[in-house]
């Protein structure tokens, strides 16, 4: 996780370091795939389901619920060994995709559950226009109030701070244990309710009503309670129904049939036929494919506000991304010690670790770092020093030793100090100095009273492993592109060193704006992430937008995604969940169609085996008699069902390819795969029923 930086680099403030761990894939108590408890409650709850009213919105399924029906009553009528296993397969059809969705629900609800136990009823101090503070429980609670919250307290609402300055504890939320800090103004205001603080006090203005806060959000999607159709999923879902609709016009035409009868049930037989040539497999998990994409994208923490934004994340090709804290760690850090003026690089060590020691500021602990590790320097006794503290109008600090004035700063600021103090500069610093700039790092410059000893540079790090996820980015097809405040010559020289493909340097609101518009007339869907109120319009402008939870309303209300662990790399991680969504259809949609190769030559044969003895050739697997035929696709039509469960909740596994390759790839296993694979299965099936006599 990311964790946020709390003040500017050159004043001494505090900036907690981001990791650059990976984020983690948290999951919850009963989040575990196939969890046995999960497993139970979705027996029952696939009978419910069996419910008309819910089968009807997966029409295949449906019509498979009437066929059994159908058979069902054929067997009643007429009492036979061959009907009544049919009807039983043809229900455990429908019960097994009833079973698949109940199962990818249930993991969601184990997620809300959890979710509902850290969503606890709190006392609220609300602060009246007397300055005090008056107790009422945190239900009663309206945007607007403003909340006083101390040490030890749990925040009662989401909100802003407005008021001070304190370490929260989010684990609540984010499973994350590393407390952050949160403080009014800027960027890093926004608290969540449930979390707790740690020190300090903060007045909080709330944000939410009562049941909208993010909690009830999250609860409510990953229980399914606000999951749509994306565009996508109901395209299929027509396609699935007009493939339905065809089969079955074929399939009641079928007048040899009436021949066949004499010695097979035929209604049994064209139900059978019927269920085995309708995409079944992929009409039963279509469902469970869809919330099981939407409960991984809970997992990692961000809140999508629709499943069509997880959708169109999955079908992005550009990537805008911010410099600091999403490529680069956003602090200044020491690279080279750079002597000057026949100085060696152990005498500038030393004065800059002597300069550095009191500077508190990110730069100024990777200063002492590099220091330290480079020259093995030990920490020198400074005790009785007067440390120059930093300051815009000097733009130097330092520290005064035993007679040593040694300072550090901008390169013109060290230099009139020094001609101040009767130095000359060195012609070789001005080279240098300009180097490190048109390379895009900053140069500081170090001097010993009169004496300029050499510069310091220090550059924007690009964070580790940033440079291979791009370049895995670019292999998909998706296009990076870099924004940043900094002068062009600085954003060159980082976008280089990231691997990034393009960059904005110097960027405005309107300016990111007009950039997202430029992309999407050029046909590309545009993702991009912020938590800044000026880059609320460029939120809502992007196809996906991600704001961070601890950034401002404003950025949170224009995004469609909201990342609780507020990483500005998650973007990267939300693309390729999206794209796993919506390979994991597609590759079970192939499998599914694939299929019916097989059952063809397993039912066809075997339903005019009487009317055409010729067509005893298409029977390739040798399937011992028309019924076991029959029997053998119906069954491997039920359990392939089952079998693919785990791989629609887990997905199929995402690998950064481009568009090509991946249907390449995915066409061999899932399509190949899904012609190979009931040859076999109904083979093996035919011979058990053959050996257990059912023929």
């Amino acid at each position: 996780m990311s964790e946020p930086d709390t003040g500017a680099g050159g004043g001494g403030a505090l900036t907690l370091q981001p990791e650059t761990r990976p984020p983690k894939v948290r999951r919850r108590a009963g989040m575990a795939m196939l969890n046995p408890s999960i497993m139970r409650r979705a027996v029952p709850e696939a009978f419910v389901k069996l419910d008309p009213r819910h089968m009807v919105k997966v029409p295949v399924m449906f019509v498979v619920e009437i066929g059994s029906v159908v058979t069902t009553i054929e067997f009643i009528a007429s009492p036979s060994l061959f009907v009544g296993l049919i009807a039983i397969w043809l229900w455990l059809t429908v019960l097994f995709a009833n079973f698949a969705e109940a199962v990818a629900e249930g993991r969601g609800k184990a997620q809300a559950e959890a979710l509902r136990r850290s969503r606890r009823e709190t006392p609220a101090f609300v602060l009246q226009p007397d300055g005090t503070a008056r107790e009422v429980p945190s239900t009663s609670l309206h945007a607007g109030d403003l909340c006083v919250v101390t040490a030890g307290q749990l925040i009662p609402g989401d909100g802003d701070v407005i008021e001070g300055m304190a370490v929260i504890d989010e684990s609540a939320v984010t499973g994350e244990s590393a407390p952050v800090i949160r403080e009014s103004g800027g960027d890093r205001s926004a608290v969540t309710g449930g979390t707790s603080v740690l020190s300090d006090r903060i007045v909080v203005r709330i944000t939410s009503n009562p049941g909208e806060t993010f909690l009830d959000r999250m609860i409510a999607l990953v229980e399914g309670a606000s999951r749509q159709k994306t565009p996508n999923e109901i395209a299929l879902d027509i396609l699935i129904a007009g493939l339905t609709l065809i089969l079955l016009v074929a399939v009641v035409t079928l007048q040899p049939m009436a021949i066949y009868s004499k010695d097979i049930q035929a209604t049994a037989v064209l139900v059978a036929l019927f269920v085995c040539l309708a995409p079944t497999t992929i009409g039963g998990l279509l469902s469970a494919i869809g919330i099981a994409g939407m409960d991984r994208m809970v997992q990692r923490n961000v809140l999508a506000m629709s499943g069509r934004a997880v959708e169109a994340a999955g079908d992005c090709s550009t990537l805008l991304l911010d410099k600091t804290g999403t490529i680069t760690y956003g602090n200044r850090m020491a690279a080279a010690f750079i002597p000057v003026g026949g100085v060696s690089e152990s005498e500038l060590a030393e004065a800059v670790l002597l300069s550095s020691l009191a500077d508190e500021t990110p730069e100024g602990r990777s200063i002492v770092e590099l220091a330290q590790s480079r020259h093995s320097l030990p920490e020198p006794d400074v005790s009785g020093a007067d440390m120059v503290a930093f300051s815009a109008q000097t733009r130097m600090s330092g520290i005064d030793l035993e007679g040593r004035s040694i300072r550090k700063g901008a390169a013109d600021s060290v230099r009139r100090w020094v001609e101040e103090q009767g130095g000359t500069v060195p012609p070789d610093l001005g080279p240098i100095v300009e180097r490190i700039a048109n390379d895009g790092g900053t140069p500081l410059v170090v001097a010993d009273g009169p004496q300029v000893l050499g510069v310091i540079r220090l550059k924007d790090t690009v964070k580790q492993g940033m440079i291979a996820r791009f370049k895995e980015l670019r292999e998909m097809g998706i296009r990076t592109v870099m924004i940043t405040g900094d002068n062009p010559l600085t954003a060159a020289a980082i976008a280089r060193e990231a691997g990034v493909d393009d960059f904005l340097a110097e960027a405005t609101p309107e300016q990111k704006v007009a950039l997202i518009r430029r992309e999407q007339r050029g046909g590309h869907m545009v993702a991009m992430t912020g938590d800044g109120t000026n880059d609320a319009p460029a939120l809502a402008q992007a196809d996906v937008g991600l704001a961070m939870n601890t950034g401002t309303q404003a950025a949170k209300e224009a995004a469609n995604m909201v990342d609780l662990d507020s990483n500005p790399t998650k973007l990267i991680e939300v693309v390729e969940v999206a794209k796993q969504l919506l390979i994991t259809r597609g590759s079970l949609t192939t499998f599914s169609i694939a299929n019916d190769v097989a059952k063809y030559f397993a039912i066809i044969p075997a339903m005019f085996d009487v009317a055409y003895p010729r067509l005893k050739t298409l029977n390739v697997m040798q399937l011992d008699n028309p019924h076991t035929a029959i029997m053998s696709a119906v069954i491997y039509n039920a359990l392939i069902i089952p079998a693919l469960i785990p791989l629609a909740l887990r997905g199929v596994k995402f690998r950064p390819l481009d568009g090509a390759a991946i249907l390449r790839r995915n066409g061999l296993i899932y399509g190949i795969g899904g012609i190979i694979a009931p040859f076999a299965f109904i083979k093996l099936i035919d011979l058990v029923l053959t050996a257990l006599g059912l023929h």
